[in-house]
């Protein structure tokens, strides 16, 4: 695998390589991460990968500094996973004058959810990865479904710019108890890990109530909320959405149910679609 911490250089090195298949990351790799980097190699020649922890996502309450950096681990696992190329460029690389161009997402699609959480994140994600794909310049770019809001900004991003890259979404990879990996399980402690699962178990016992005919849709959102409360949890949301836009569905739209909630002093988000 070729590390590359300069722009020109992988530019360069990327020259003539094929098709060319991307998937961006913070680092502090996962096995779900690992999941992505095979599932690449199935849509492209070249394997690309980055590694740049993005200050732009973070906000005024997020501890940038404190962001696990694990680069010799990481490096090591893609690696193995068959990677050709990794991008790791530093923050003068990447931002060698402050960012004034941003990208804006839809306010209906990002100060929800996720970003009424953490206002503004979603505007850095998108802005870090469109200037991501200026330098790799994909054919196929892949993002996991555990970050649901994410892969959908980030879709309609492609779409609505007319971007020539096919986004791929990756299944959320799980643990046997149903807990999807996350490098934030790594902040639980013995008893929360224990108890972690159940944000998933609510999310399923959703899935299937609805699947089995129930719309009362606030009722399920309801019920779930109470539970992790009654165990302990702090949640932010359980929300029925639409897929496609993650507003209150309409119609017969494909649906997903989304959960975050926060565990001792860890938040753990989840989703499954129905």
């Amino acid at each position: 695998m070729q590390i590359h911490p300069r722009i020109a250089e992988l530019r360069t090195a990327l020259s003539g390589a094929g098709r060319v298949a991307f998937v961006p990351t913070m680092g502090n790799l996962h096995d779900g991460h690992i999941a992505l980097m095979r599932q690449a190699r199935a849509h492209a020649d070249v394997v690309v990968a980055s590694i740049f922890v993005n200050r732009l996502q973070f906000g005024p309450k997020e501890d940038f500094d404190k962001y696990p950096r694990t680069f010799e681990n990481d490096s090591a696992r893609l690696n193995d996973a068959g990677v050709d190329f990794l991008f790791a460029p530093d923050e003068r690389e990447m931002y060698p004058s402050p960012q004034r161009y941003h990208v804006e997402p839809d306010p209906a699609h990002v100060n929800i959810l996720e970003g009424a959480v953490r206002p503004g994140h979603f505007g850095g994600v998108a802005t870090v990865v469109l200037k991501l794909f200026n330098i790799v310049q994909p054919d196929v770019a892949l993002f996991g479904k555990k970050d649901y809001q994410q892969l959908m900004v980030l879709k309609n991003m492609v779409r609505e710019l007319a971007l020539p890259i096919e986004v791929v979404a990756g299944e959320t990879i799980r643990a046997d108890d149903g807990l999807a990996l996350s490098s934030r399980n790594g902040y639980l402690s013995a008893a929360e890990r224990a108890e972690a699962p159940r944000l998933h178990r609510q999310l399923a016992m959703i899935q299937r109530r609805v699947g089995a005919g129930e719309r009362d849709f606030l009722r399920l959102e309801t019920e779930a909320t109470a539970e992790l409360a009654a165990h302990g949890w702090q949640p932010d949301y359980i929300a029925i959405r639409q897929r496609s836009d993650l507003q209150a569905p309409q119609g017969d739209a494909s649906l997903v149910v989304l959960g975050a909630a926060r565990l001792g002093n860890t938040r753990l988000i989840d989703n499954l679609e129905i």
